[in-house]
């Protein structure tokens, strides 16, 4: 599989299977996507820096919120959670996805805002890669989401929204987040490609470069 980060929360699977496209962005919300085959969207929150599905080509199956899906051999659920740490009271309810594609567990948070209850831990459970907000501000804190990391224990870790040179410039860099992991030292990389069969036993965190 390969997974491409294009800023924000929106990343884009790609495999054998097909592909998957995470909270896409509307031109308004930083830059322009390109137009790009998706058999499969989620969208975390109803925004135009998440919903921009009609980015995608090829008309693909459109989730906006929790519960069980399967469309094409993926097996998608929808965990209800919030978008800040007072139940939604003030940035309302946000969907946290478990993608099973490939052969490994995926994990989008979308703009998750607190630490996650046992319930929703124990729905998200077998995580092997875990894509986590790390900025702040409207997310969660840097330190927030090295305690999510810590209790969801995938194996891989990508940070997302955070401060890049033309989105999200409020939020905190990405090196805060990388300081609480204790992984100072990782290179920043175009896309990842990994199979089931190269996961690592133990936690790392990986930086992707946003594609433009």
């Amino acid at each position: 599989m390969e997974i491409t980060w294009f800023g924000k929360a929106c990343f884009r699977l790609r495999g054998r299977g097909g592909s998957v496209l995470t909270d896409p962005f509307a031109p308004e919300a930083g830059y322009r996507l390109p137009r790009m085959a998706a058999s499969l969207v989620t969208v975390s929150h109803d925004d135009e820096g998440h919903n921009y599905s009609r980015i995608a080509r090829d008309n693909p199956y459109v989730i906006q919120g929790p519960g069980e899906y399967e469309v094409g051999g993926v097996f998608v659920i929808g965990v209800s959670t919030y978008h800040d740490d007072k139940q939604g009271a003030e940035r309302g309810k946000n969907t946290s996805y478990l993608i099973e594609f490939e052969d490994m567990a995926i994990c989008h948070l979308g703009d998750l805002g607190h630490l996650p209850t046992q319930e929703q831990i124990e729905e998200l459970d077998g995580i092997d890669i875990l894509m986590i907000p790390v900025g702040g501000k409207e997310v969660l804190t840097s330190a927030r989401a090295a305690e999510v990391v810590n209790l969801l224990e995938p194996k891989l870790v990508i940070p997302m929204r955070y401060r890049i040179a033309d989105m999200d410039k409020e939020m905190a860099t990405v090196t805060r987040f990388l300081s609480e992991m204790n992984a100072k030292e990782v290179d920043a990389q175009e896309a990842l490609r990994v199979t089931a069969s190269q996961l690592p036993d133990d936690t790392q965190v990986v930086v992707l470069t946003p594609r433009r």
